[in-house]
């Protein structure tokens, strides 16, 4: 039981390192060919946006909306992409031995 304990402890260690890193891990999500462009952290954080003013239009509002909308998504996906591998490695696959909360 003491080494079960141990080996918990490690664990939740490790897990809180990996958490820490995709705080400082980045992705990067674009739109409209590169247009749109945002930056985001592997937690979830949105750290930036840049437009290129080729894409603002006052007569187009909604589509740069579009465009802002479709890069925050595929940054935040790629940083959930990051996470779950990540945090797969730190648990190793261990989500069929009965333990609470293992993936």
């Amino acid at each position: 039981k003491l080494l079960l304990v141990k080996f918990i402890r490690l664990l939740q260690q490790d897990m809180q390192k990996a958490q820490e890193e995709l705080k400082t891990t980045e992705v990067e999500g674009m739109a409209g060919g590169g247009m749109v462009k945002v930056a985001a952290n592997c937690a979830g954080e949105i750290l930036s946006v840049a437009i290129d003013p080729q894409v603002v239009d006052p007569e187009d509002v909604e589509m740069l909306e579009d465009m802002i909308l479709a890069a925050v998504r595929d940054a935040l996906s790629k940083g959930q992409e990051v996470a779950s591998q990540r945090m797969a490695g730190v648990t190793g696959g261990m989500g069929g031995m009965g333990l609470p909360g293992m993936f």
